[in-house]
C-alpha cells in the first residue's frame, strides 16, 4: 500500500472509493481508464482502509484481473491527509457522504491546493454552505468545485436546459414542473447515506435558513407573465400517467442557484415532485416523509429512524443497501412539464394563462449506483478535456460548469437519454 506523501500525480483520485457508491463510480471509472481517445490516463483510489480499497478495486475490475491502480490512505478527519492527496491529482472525485459530516474539509482542502473537486452531494444546506465559505479561495487558487453531480442534480440541470431550448422565440417559457418516477421489475432499495442525509436534513433545516438569511440576496430573474397558481398537494398528472406530490429535493435549489447566476436569460419558476403509477404508492412517499418530518427534528426521533431504515422508510432503505440484481433491474424516469407563452409580448400583457405546452423526458438507469457514477465520470472527463473552456476556479452549480459543454450529448452515450415528449397549445 501507498501512503499519500509518496511522489507522483494523477489525473484523478477517487476518495472513498471503497463506500456503496464510490465503488460503482471506481467501476465506472474503469472503463475510460487509457481508453482511445480518453483523457484519462492515470488514477488512485483513496480511504481510510487500504484492505476495503483492495477489494473494491477487485470488485470493480471484475470479470478481469485489476489493474495496477495506487491505493491511498487518508481520512475526511485528517486534514493533512487531504492535502497530500490534492498535492497528487488535477480533480479529486469525493464520494464520502453524508457530505454535512464529511464533505468541508476536503472542499477546504481543494480549494487550498488548487485542485479541481467534484462530489454527489444532494444536500443543500453543504452546498450552499460551501459557496458561502469557500468560494472566494477557490477562486483565488483556481480550484473548480461542484456539488452535485450525480443523479442529484445533473438530470435536473440538464433537463431544465434541453426543455428551454424547445422554446423557439418568441415562444418563452413561464413554469417547468419536473416529475421523477423510480421504477424497477425487483424492488426500490435506496442507499443508506441518503435516507441518513434526508434525516439530517431535517434535523438541521433551521441552521439552512440561518445561512440563508445571512447571504446576500440575489437579483431574482425574470420571468414571461404571471406566477403560476398553487396546484393540489397530490396531483394526478394524466398526460404522463403519474399521481405525484412535492419532493423536498435539492434538484430545486440547485436549479434555482444556477438560473440566479444567469439572471440575463428568460427564466421560468420551477419545482420538482415525485411520481407513482398508483396512488398507492404516492400515499407510501407521503408516509415515509410525514414519518422523517416528525422525528427527524427530535434527538430519539433521529436516533429510531437511523437504527431501523428499513421500518420507517417502509422497505425503501437499508443498512446494506440494495443487492447487484436489484441494481441492476431498476430505472428512472424524469418528464419536464413546460407551461408557456406563444408569444412573448401576450406574457407581458398582465394576468393572462399559458397557451403552450411542452413536454420533454429525461431517463436512464438506476439513479444511486448507475446514473450517478455515469454522470459524474463524464463530469470529470469534460473537466480533464476542456478545462481551459471552464470558469477559472470557484464553487459553481453544475448547470453553470457543465451546461455550455457536451455533458448532454455524453450521457446520451452512455444510456441517459433526453427526448421531446410533446408540443401543444392548450386553451386557457
Amino acid at each position: 500500500m501507498e501512503q499519500v506523501q509518496n511522489g507522483g500525480r494523477f489525473d484523478l483520485i477517487i476518495l472513498g472509493a471503497s463506500g456503496f457508491t464510490g465503488k460503482y463510480v471506481l467501476r465506472e471509472a474503469l472503463k475510460f481508464l487509457n481508453a482511445p481517445s480518453s483523457p484519462l490516463k492515470s488514477i488512485a483510489i483513496a480511504g481510510r482502509s487500504p484492505q476495503k480499497l483492495n477489494q473494491a478495486l477487485e470488485w470493480a475490475s471484475r470479470p478481469n484481473p485489476p489493474p495496477t491502480v495506487p491505493i491511498l490512505t487518508a481520512d475526511t478527519s485528517d486534514p493533512p491527509s487531504l492535502r497530500a492527496l490534492c498535492a497528487r491529482t488535477a480533480l479529486l472525485l469525493n464520494c464520502v457522504g453524508p457530505f454535512r459530516l464529511h464533505g468541508e474539509p476536503v472542499v477546504a482542502a481543494c480549494a487550498d491546493a488548487g485542485c479541481d473537486y467534484l462530489d454527489i452531494s444532494g444536500e443543500p444546506e453543504f452546498m450552499e454552505r460551501v459557496e458561502a465559505t469557500h468560494h472566494e479561495r477557490a477562486a483565488e487558487s483556481g480550484a473548480l468545485v461542484v456539488s452535485a453531480c450525480g443523479f442529484d442534480s445533473v438530470p435536473a440541470e440538464l433537463g431544465v436546459m434541453f426543455n428551454s431550448r424547445q422554446w423557439v422565440g418568441p415562444a418563452v417559457p413561464n413554469s417547468m414542473e419536473a416529475y421523477v418516477a423510480l421504477e424497477s421489475e425487483k424492488r426500490i432499495v435506496g442507499n443508506f447515506a441518503t435516507y441518513e442525509s434526508a434525516v439530517l436534513g431535517v434535523a438541521n433545516a433551521h441552521k439552512l435558513q440561518q445561512l440563508r438569511r445571512s447571504r446576500p440576496r440575489r437579483p431574482r430573474p425574470v420571468i414571461p407573465g404571471p406566477p403560476p397558481l398553487k396546484g393540489e398537494t397530490i396531483e394526478n398528472q394524466k398526460k404522463i400517467g403519474l399521481w405525484a406530490v412535492k419532493l423536498p429535493s435539492a434538484d430545486s435549489t440547485v436549479v434555482r442557484r444556477t438560473l440566479a447566476i444567469l439572471t440575463e436569460n428568460s427564466h421560468a419558476h420551477f419545482g420538482v415532485k415525485i411520481g407513482s403509477k398508483s396512488l398507492l404508492g404516492i400515499l407510501r412517499i407521503t408516509m415515509v416523509g410525514v414519518f422523517i418530518g416528525l422525528l427527524g427534528g427530535i434527538g430519539f426521533g433521529r436516533w429510531l429512524l437511523l437504527k431501523f431504515p428499513s421500518i420507517f422508510s417502509l422497505g425503501w432503505f437499508r443498512k446494506k443497501g440494495p443487492t447487484e440484481e436489484e441494481v441492476e433491474s431498476a430505472s428512472f424516469k424524469m418528464w419536464f412539464v413546460g407551461h408557456g407563452f406563444s408569444d412573448e409580448s401576450v406574457a407581458s400583457q398582465g394576468n393572462v394563462k399559458p397557451d403552450m405546452e411542452i413536454i420533454t423526458r429525461v431517463m436512464g438507469p438506476e439513479i444511486g449506483y448507475l446514473t450517478t457514477p455515469i454522470i459524474l465520470i463524464q463530469c470529470a472527463l469534460v473537466l480533464l478535456s476542456q478545462r481551459n473552456n471552464l470558469p477559472k476556479g470557484g464553487v459553481y452549480p453544475p448547470g453553470i460548469v457543465f451546461g455550455p459543454t457536451d455533458l448532454q450529448e455524453r450521457l446520451q452515450q452512455n444510456g441517459i437519454s433526453f427526448d421531446i415528449i410533446s408540443k401543444s397549445n392548450i386553451s386557457s
